[in-house]
């Protein structure tokens, strides 16, 4: 459960819209040319909404995570989180990758700290450190070191780390994609738990469509580079979702069929 101080601070996320982005780089071994990533993206999300971005390798998602978090800049459009444009990297924004990224020198605790230590509130926010580490069931864990912990113990540890800062949009990019198959599904429920209790705007980039399916409010599906938006599925299936339920193997299905043709069309252009 978590404790009345993780509740009562920044427990509800923020809009995000996108407006006519895109984005474009430079073309290896051909310094004049330019690669399109992304073309005229426009997108709204609701303030505590989870939002899967689906594609093909390469359509964009996650240069599309990286202007979100304030990374990278758009070469057009704008992005905004509520009423502010993103002009660079912000706390609200929280980051977690398919690699946990954790300092192997430091503890579980010290890793979930790391952020407050940057900004300069660890003596502000310390007592909440181990509120996250009960909210991530890691609080036993408290002073181990990454070496000693599981692929989904540490991504716990990583997650524990992004939500510490009470962003009110947190960004995954991939994150259970290293795991094996049964972690997975057991960390899967563990977002949805944390999303749920944090109330916090989430938006996912998975190749995994059962995990668009069984976590998200609504799937964005990408056409191949340059990365547009195809079509956006809304999913109104009852949580805890089936995954074997006909519903959700229809939407799998037909996720899969329109995946597989975007893919063909792109072949033949």
């Amino acid at each position: 459960m978590v404790t009345s101080s993780a509740q009562t601070v920044a427990t509800e996320g923020a809009s995000l819209r996108f407006a006519g982005v895109s984005k474009d780089f430079p073309t290896p071994d051909n310094v004049e040319a330019r690669t399109v990533a992304l073309d005229n993206v426009s997108l709204s999300i609701a303030a505590g909404e989870l939002v899967s971005l689906v594609g093909p390798s390469g359509c964009g998602k996650s240069t599309l995570l990286r202007l979100t978090a304030g990374l990278d800049t758009p070469n057009s459009g704008e992005l905004y989180i509520g009423t502010e444009m993103i002009t660079g990297p912000s706390a609200e924004r929280g980051l977690v990758f398919q690699d946990p990224n954790l300092f192997p020198w430091l503890t579980v605790r010290h890793n979930i700290e790391s952020g407050l230590v940057a900004r300069g509130k660890l003596h502000e926010k310390r007592h909440e450190v181990a509120e996250f580490m009960r909210l991530v069931g890691l609080e036993t864990f408290a002073n181990a070191y990454p070496h000693h912990l599981s692929g989904g113990m540490a991504q716990r540890v990583a997650l524990a780390r992004a939500l510490i800062n009470h962003p009110k949009v947190l960004l995954l990019d991939e994150p259970l994609g290293a795991l094996d198959a049964f972690t997975r599904m057991r960390m899967q429920d563990e977002v949805l738990r944390l999303w749920q209790a944090r109330n916090t705007t989430m938006l996912l980039v998975t190749h995994d469509i059962d995990e668009a399916i069984y976590m998200s409010d609504r799937i964005v599906i990408m056409t191949p580079r340059p990365g547009r938006i195809e079509r956006t599925i809304p999913i109104t299936l009852e949580r805890p979702r089936q995954r074997n339920s006909p519903e959700f193997l229809r939407l799998r299905g037909e996720i899969l069929e329109m995946l597989h043709f975007a893919g063909a069309e792109k072949a033949t252009a």
